[in-house]
């Protein structure tokens, strides 16, 4: 489906979401989410990545998420096709290669970019490791195998979670040159959580937790 005339991606209507016996880290939140780089700000515990889960449609959450004219409770699966969620964290993928991993996450991406993920590979000097399993790699190869598959995407939304823990300084300057070129696009929006402050790249909005309004 395409998106409405306001050009809104992730529509978010009335949105709550926490652990039980806790204090909501979201409450009724509303908002419209454009495209372009989005910061979503917390220290660290602030529950940033329980947020981005949400928002990719895997931690159960009160309110309504509609991302690219599709609603998350009307149809889940065609919701989840519409994003990617950097989720670097998990071993999910671990006991394949970094190239079957690529492969696994842009599955059914008929968007997906051969030739910008070539580029990310080089920017982010991945080349020696593609035929490795991901249990091979440092934390910060293994997150940039992930945050490589995510800026070639062509979904609509990209979730990256703390996208430098772990990197080299050359990699961060090609993950912001990544997000600039998003940042200038109306093609995407990507939600980037982090406890620092992002000043490399223009933004467009900022969302502070906790979030409780």
């Amino acid at each position: 489906m395409t998106r409405n005339a306001a050009d809104v991606i992730l529509r978010i209507d009335d949105l709550s979401v926490g652990h039980p016996g806790a204090a909501p880290l979201v409450a009724h939140w509303s908002a419209a989410i454009r495209p372009g780089v989005t910061l979503l700000h917390g220290d660290t515990g602030s529950g940033k990545t329980t947020v981005l889960r949400a928002l990719a449609g895997l931690h159960a959450a009160a309110g309504r998420l509609t991302l690219n004219g599709v609603a998350l409770d009307a149809d889940a699966a065609a919701y989840r096709r519409q994003r990617v969620f950097c989720e670097p964290a998990t071993d999910a993928l671990d006991q394949v290669t970094a190239r079957a991993a690529t492969a696994m996450l842009s599955d059914g991406d008929a968007a997906f970019d051969p030739a910008r993920w070539d580029e990310l590979v080089a920017g982010f000097a991945l080349g020696p490791h593609l035929d490795k399993p991901l249990y091979m790699l440092s934390t910060g190869s293994k997150r940039k195998v992930w945050l490589a598959a995510a800026l070639a995407s062509g979904r609509p939304l990209v979730l990256l979670d703390e996208p430098t823990g772990g990197l080299d300084a050359p990699s961060i300057r090609c993950l912001w040159a990544a997000l600039a070129r998003v940042a200038a696009s109306a093609q995407r929006a990507v939600i980037v959580a982090s406890a620092e402050r992002i000043t490399q790249v223009a933004l467009a909005g900022t969302v502070e937790l906790p979030l409780r309004t």
